[in-house]
């Protein structure tokens, strides 16, 4: 065997353990820093004049060694449950934000649900589809931009119509020819003849372009008709709101079904859309039979007509909803 090898199997010398001192109290941050901060020769130097033996002496470092692993194999221990503490955090604050999300989705969709404890009821919106505005032709501006001062809209007018909502029958008899209504058809909406004659002059005299309309049946028996007529000016619409259709008081001209009509106050002035002008009538007590709701709508070259009625009374929720879908379509 070689020197080496005689030396790394030689058996260490038992020594006989000292009693140990009386411990001294200290701080224990200086317990740390001297733990942490070892000195091998001057313990080496200690070891040697105690006792003289070096065997002792690399007993002793090769329990330092030891120790210092122990310690290392703790601040890995630590370092491990660190790591795993950071990835439980990590995971929950990704399971928050999922689901705070979802509940952010919930709560922006047009329709009210019944959210987990905030105890909502379905308030009788309808369910509409997503609503976007038609595209505009290439270099055309809006109805009301500054470089449109006729107020025209460049879009289709019958891409301009609110789309029925889910569960409508739609009614096939407003279709008309290709999209565009006949105005008899737009003019049997008003009760008398008399005053189906007079409004039909009037369209003619000022240049009415043409009539979009849809309607629809929903199963609670409510009735929808929306009329869009298009002239070459926002200053003819203008004209035709203020005095002559719909003073604000009472409808100049009555529809059919409602003998008398009235300003309604209860429609909620937050629901108003920028630049869209609106006068809105329900009809007055008692309703009889059928209750007749109606606005009248002036965007830009644009003048509209919305009609709700129902047997046994027309909800008020609905017809808010469509009247201020219908004005955003316009604005």
């Amino acid at each position: 065997m070689t020197e080496e090898q005689q030396t790394a199997v030689r058996p260490a010398r038992q020594v006989p353990p000292e009693p140990l001192p009386a411990p001294v109290p200290t701080d224990r941050k200086d317990d740390e820093d001297q733990q942490g901060q070892r000195d091998p020769k001057g313990q080496e130097d200690g070891r040697k004049g105690e006792d003289g033996r070096e065997d002792q002496g690399g007993q002793g470092d090769q329990q330092d060694q030891q120790d210092q692993e122990g310690q290392g194999g703790q601040e890995g221990r630590r370092g491990r449950g660190v790591l795993r503490g950071v990835l439980r955090w990590t995971a929950a604050v990704a399971v928050f934000a999922t689901v705070a999300g979802a509940t952010a989705y919930g709560l922006t969709r047009p329709e009210r649900t019944d959210l987990p404890g905030l105890s909502t009821k379905p308030d009788g919106r309808w369910d509409y589809p997503v609503l976007t505005r038609p595209p505009l032709p290439s270099g055309s501006p809006g109805p009301f931009a500054d470089a449109n001062p006729a107020g025209t809209h460049h879009a289709d007018l019958r891409s301009l119509l609110l789309p029925a909502p889910a569960g409508a029958e739609n009614d096939r008899t407003l279709r008309g020819a290709d999209g565009w209504l006949a105005r008899k058809d737009f003019l049997a909406e008003y009760a008398a003849k008399d005053d189906r004659a007079e409004v039909g002059q009037r369209l003619t005299d000022q240049g009415l372009r043409h009539i979009a309309a849809r309607g629809w049946s929903m199963p609670d028996g409510t009735r929808t008709r929306i009329y869009l007529l298009q002239f070459d000016t926002a200053a003819v619409v203008d004209a035709l709101l203020g005095p002559y259709l719909a003073p604000f008081s009472a409808p100049r001209f009555p529809l059919r079904g409602a003998a008398t009509s009235v300003d309604d106050e209860s429609f909620p002035q937050d629901a108003l859309v920028e630049d869209v002008q609106r006068v809105v009538y329900d009809e007055a007590r008692p309703h009889g039979g059928e209750q007749v709701r109606h606005a009248y709508l002036a965007a830009g070259d644009t003048l509209a007509l919305v009609v709700q009625s129902r047997k046994g009374g027309a909800r008020a929720v609905p017809f808010q909803q469509t009247v201020t879908l219908q004005s955003q379509l316009l604005g």
